[in-house]
């Protein structure tokens, strides 16, 4: 028998690290099993480097056109080595921070593959060869998800990769890069290769970007990426990729017609699958769907003592969501009451709507959360939209923001908030206090008690809410 802990975390990325730090607050010994770095993908392959690369791109956008300030830059240019170097930086630094709080929490951490036996009993293998044996009162499954590939010619290719191989890759100067798939992940890296001069084209099987956006964002959206160059093609499939001269050729049908376009490397960002190969022992009965661990709503598997959280459950697949999860979760073994929730019923609706916001780091940015005009519609919920266009907002003003709209939407007949859209700067910020605003069932009469200062981007909330009324 392996060595006991009140709980076994497989996973070190936002659920897992999440889950063990506030264990460790609770008085549990934790052990936590990841087979890389502490941060898991968020940290080490997703989030952090993409959003910093964005903020490294942006910056060297508007250094660019500072001329529309009055403020004039020579040989203006960039190092791509540096800007990797900074990314990595980033990543290393929370890293960092992160290890510190284990120490201090007593907290370990075992770097292996895990493999989960029976009676809650784990088997790692450590890199090196060596092989230890935990056991545990529980066990947190928060391994995740990895990208997604699709079956086409080619796919093996040199220059063919995941978001997750193009962030940790030490070659990334592409002259042109094709992206599969018009989602977050494919728009988010399409706008930085962009805003560092490179040509980008997307191609996206749907009939719109970001399929499960407001449309009006949608629409807005792509014509802002349009009017900077990125070419889109939608309803379109990607049928092949060959080898030409120094780079790729891309073979593609759009709207039933055949199109070609060579390139230096692909980007597939078709979405992510739950990661559980090799997790479990060939006689371990976890129950599956798809790939995915099933769970009941408190995150329990069909195992007693076994629990799962994140993208590995392959719910929403959002790294905040997979935190909120794992806080739940641990507060429920410690008979904690909940201090999180991602969804709830209004007080004047019959189904629950999600208070989880989802954010997108372009520029502008764009946040939501709660209902949609078009869900709502399909659910057969009237609405009353709040919509705020923010031409006429000082700070939109000053800093020559290209576009911006705000949409809040509220039950037609009880005045409580059930959604909103954001596209402007600083939207991913913005979002919280209507996520909060929703949480708690407020109206629109309450959300004008508050003063938002002036000159903000935050005060197009009260234009928004006001119009609504």
């Amino acid at each position: 028998m392996g060595k006991q802990y009140d709980l076994i975390i497989i996973g070190a990325g936002p659920g897992g690290y999440v889950a063990a730090k506030k264990a460790a607050k609770l008085g549990m010994s934790v052990v936590i099993v990841d087979k890389g770095d502490v941060g898991g993908t968020c940290i080490n392959r997703g989030c952090i480097p993409t959003k910093a690369l964005i903020y490294t791109a942006s910056l060297y956008r508007d250094m660019k056109e500072c001329g529309k300030f009055g403020l004039f830059a020579k040989e203006v240019g960039f190092d791509l080595q540096k800007i990797f170097e900074y990314k990595d930086l980033s990543a290393a630094r929370m890293r960092e921070d992160l290890e510190r709080e284990f120490d201090e929490l007593g907290i370990t951490f075992v770097r292996g593959m895990a493999a989960i036996q029976s009676d809650r009993q784990v088997r790692v293998a450590k890199d090196g060869g060596e092989t230890v044996y935990l056991a545990g009162r529980y066990i947190l499954i928060a391994t995740g998800a990895k990208a997604r590939t699709v079956d086409i010619p080619g796919m093996d290719l040199p220059g063919v990769m995941t978001s997750e191989e193009l962030l940790t890759s030490n070659k990334s100067g592409y002259r042109s890069l094709l992206i599969l798939g018009g989602g977050v992940i494919g728009i988010e890296l399409a706008t930085v290769f962009n805003a560092l001069g490179g040509k980008v084209t997307i191609v996206e099987v749907s009939d719109r970007l970001l399929p499960n956006m407001d449309r009006e964002f949608s629409d807005a959206l792509e014509e802002i990426l349009t009017n900077r160059g990125i070419e889109i093609h939608k309803e379109s499939i990607l049928e092949e990729i060959t080898k030409k001269d120094c780079g790729l050729r891309c073979r593609y049908v759009c709207h039933g017609k055949n199109q070609k376009t060579d390139v230096d490397a692909v980007l597939v960002s078709v979405g992510r699958t739950a990661n559980t190969e090799g997790l479990f022992d060939p006689d371990v009965p976890i129950r599956t769907e798809r790939g995915r661990i099933v769970v009941d709503d408190f995150f329990a598997t069909n195992i007693p003592g076994i629990y799962a959280v994140g993208d590995v459950v392959g719910q929403v697949q959002l790294a905040h969501v997979a935190s909120a999860q794992a806080t739940y979760v641990v507060e429920r073994m410690n008979d904690v009451p909940a201090s999180v929730i991602v969804e709830m019923v209004p007080s004047c609706l019959f189904v629950p709507i999600s208070i989880v916001p989802s954010c997108l780091y372009t520029d502008p940015e764009i946040a939501s959360v709660g209902l949609t005009e078009e869900e709502a519609r399909r659910k057969g919920v009237p609405v009353r939209c709040g919509r705020y266009v923010m031409d006429g907002n000082g700070q939109s003003i000053i800093s020559k923001e290209e576009r911006g709209v705000i949409k809040i939407l509220f039950a037609a007949d009880s005045d409580v908030i059930l959604g909103a859209q954001l596209l402007c700067s600083r939207a991913t910020d913005m979002i919280g206090e209507l996520a909060t605003a929703i949480a708690n069932g407020l109206t629109s009469a309450q959300l004008m008690y508050a003063m938002r200062a002036h000159p903000t981007y935050n005060e197009a909330i009260s234009c928004a809410v006001e119009n609504s009324r």
